[in-house]
């Protein structure tokens, strides 16, 4: 039997991508999956940690994997208008969304994909999937924006820039810190990620501490179009909320019945893109 590969060195943080993956694993082998990821699959059974403590059951599944789902129908979309796009995933995690995506793609692709996130995620990662001529792998802190100057190499093509379950762990300081920056580095540029009503954040919270993990949730959006009044030219191009997807309707019948009475509840959470400035 091949050796495991310990996750001991991540931190509390990092250790959620950990949930996240096991949630993807276990929605995979579902007859009815949302989401078909053989390759988490592979890698809950090659990385030596305990997922079980995570107590993820089939509800529990169904939030993160249409955020995943989503999110790579943005990436679709953004690649399909933009071949030779670059795309940046900010706090990736062990998501395989390159994979997922590109392999959807024309041969002749010209895409350039990064995955950043922090150093120790980034070593398991190394240990794990292997770069190509078109996918890099960046390890920094999205808020040491050095990292900036690793990406910044492809003048005049479009960018996006995804951020997956990381941007509600900031402060909101450091979240408009980044996107003004981005704004300001690469004018024109689109910012895909998900967000969260301050109840949802204090919900997910409940959450972490009756699982007894020590994660803790610290930035959330009331107003969905909020980042726009941060600076001009930013602009919200589109919201998805997960919950009025089809899919969520299919999955979550009682909750799906419950929005429907009460619109409101089921804008609690949401994948939203933005446009950073405008392009020079």
């Amino acid at each position: 039997m091949a050796t495991k590969i310990p996750a001991e060195a991540l931190s509390t943080v990092s250790e959620m991508m950990l949930a996240t993956l096991y949630a993807r694993a276990l929605e995979s082998r579902r007859p009815d999956a949302l989401v078909r990821d053989p390759c988490a699959e592979e890698l809950v059974t090659r990385i030596d940690y305990d997922f079980a403590r995570f107590q993820i059951n089939a509800n529990d599944q169904v939030v993160p994997c249409l955020r995943l789902l989503q999110l790579d129908r943005v990436a679709q979309t953004f690649l399909g208008a933009h071949p030779n796009g670059v795309v940046v995933h900010i706090g990736c995690g062990l998501d395989t969304r390159f994979e997922r995506v590109c392999s959807e793609l024309p041969d002749d692709r010209q895409v350039m994909w990064y995955d950043l996130d922090l150093p120790p995620v980034i070593d398991l990662r190394r240990k794990l999937l292997d770069e190509t001529q078109h996918y890099r792998m960046v390890a920094a802190s999205a808020l040491d924006l050095a990292w900036l100057g690793v990406v910044d190499v492809h003048p005049g093509k479009s960018l996006l820039f995804i951020a997956e379950g990381v941007l509600m762990y900031f402060l909101e300081a450091e979240v408009r810190h980044l996107v003004l920056t981005l704004r300001e580095r690469f004018p024109g540029a689109e910012l895909a990620f998900d967000a969260a009503w301050p109840l949802t954040m204090w919900l997910y919270n409940l959450g972490f501490r009756l699982k007894h993990l020590d994660a803790r949730l610290r930035w959330s959006l009331r107003h969905y179009d909020a980042l726009e009044a941060w600076a001009p030219g930013i602009q919200l191009l589109d919201t998805w909320y997960l919950t009025l997807l089809q899919e969520f309707t299919s999955r979550r019948k009682g909750l799906s019945t419950l929005f429907r009475v009460f619109p409101q509840l089921g804008k609690m959470g949401a994948i939203l893109r933005y446009r950073l400035g405008t392009k020079e």
